[in-house]
């Protein structure tokens, strides 16, 4: 007989669940996130000892912020994928299908020009974005969970049609028609004094997302499912409307990203967010997510989404070019999946 929740031995939450009543001393050394956090923790030191006059300051932390918070949010969005053992490389894509469906509607509704808009033609261009960037998730889980195609194959032929369709939206062409009310509040404004309104609405989402992860059923399945399929099936979980469920959330966060995006650079930046999937893949491993699926946390995701982050804004203070990031960068990656894949076997081999 099916039961409506899985056993509790055939959900791996994370690395750091199941560690019993050990220590908490031996349990936070075992974490992963105990890890990357200290690789992140000596980065900002390394770079306040090196630039301490231009890295340790509140605008630093803002731009790193504010910069951060787009792929923040396709990562948090990708770390339920990646926990079901699949892949969604259109997440950058549907970002910018998402902020031009968004930028073309708001310019119909304002006469060809959204500079001037108000807050009507905004809400109905934040609705759109989410509405495209959904719409874009459904059809992605569809064809992974219903059509069994792999999620390799069709996030790969997703991407290349959704940003084929952006650029048909405008003509190949960015589009820079932008609500200035909506660039001013949601762009660069701030609350409280200090904090940037597109950093609130990343912490929002991230937060929404560890509860989702780490309390609901909604997670406990998502790790069911990644951990064995089969084993989460016969104990009575739909797997397949559970992927359809968490393609679609992230096709829906992509949305927002997209919005997101368009408020903050004033425009789709095509050329910008090209390699937004990759950097989401990249971030949510780095922060400990097993890319075979059932082990993984959004605060890892977050660590692993500002490391990469931190380098670049520390290698930009102190001058280095860029090629020697982006080679830096790299191995960083390589190094830490390296680091903890390691741990890993040496732990499960106890």
């Amino acid at each position: 007989m099916s039961v409506s929740t899985p056993p509790k031995k055939d959900i791996q939450e994370s690395p750091e669940a199941g560690f019993g009543k050990r220590p908490l001393g031996k349990r936070l050394i075992e974490a992963n996130t105990f890890w990357i956090g200290l690789v992140l923790l000596a980065l900002v030191i390394l770079f306040s000892v090196i630039a301490p006059d231009s890295f340790p300051t509140l605008f630093t932390f803002q731009t790193l912020f504010i910069e951060s918070s787009v792929l923040l949010i396709l990562s948090v969005g990708m770390t339920f994928v990646i926990i079901t053992s699949g892949i969604d490389l259109s997440v950058g894509s549907v970002l910018i299908l998402a902020g031009m469906v968004a930028g073309k509607v708001m310019e119909a509704m304002s006469g060809g020009d959204a500079s001037k808009a108000g807050w009507g033609v905004i809400l109905v261009g934040f609705v759109v974005a989410v509405v495209t960037g959904t719409i874009w998730g459904v059809i992605n889980g569809v064809l992974v969970a219903k059509a069994k195609i792999p999620a390799l194959i069709v996030t790969l032929g997703t991407m290349g049609a959704a940003l084929a369709t952006a650029y048909l939206l405008n003509g190949g062409s960015d589009l820079r028609t932008v609500p200035a009310e909506l660039t001013k509040t949601l762009g660069y404004g701030t609350s409280f004094g200090i904090v940037p309104n597109l950093v609130i609405v990343a912490i929002v989402i991230t937060v929404i997302g560890a509860w989702l992860l780490r309390t609901t059923k909604f997670g406990r399945y998502t790790f069911a499912v990644g951990s064995n399929a089969e084993g989460a099936r016969r104990a009575g979980i739909g797997v397949t409307a559970h992927l359809l469920k968490v393609y679609t959330l992230t096709g829906f966060l992509a949305g927002i990203a997209g919005f997101l995006s368009l408020a903050y650079y004033n425009s789709t930046t095509i050329s910008g967010h090209t390699t937004d999937n990759l950097n989401a893949i990249a971030a949510v491993v780095m922060g400990g997510t097993s890319l075979f699926g059932g082990v993984g946390t959004i605060l890892g995701t977050v660590i692993g989404v500002f490391i990469p982050a931190v380098l670049r804004k520390g290698f930009n203070i102190i001058h280095v070019q860029d090629f020697w990031q982006m080679f830096i960068v790299s191995w960083v990656l390589v190094a830490a999946v390296w680091f903890d894949q390691r741990r890993r076997r040496r732990r499960n081999s106890r």
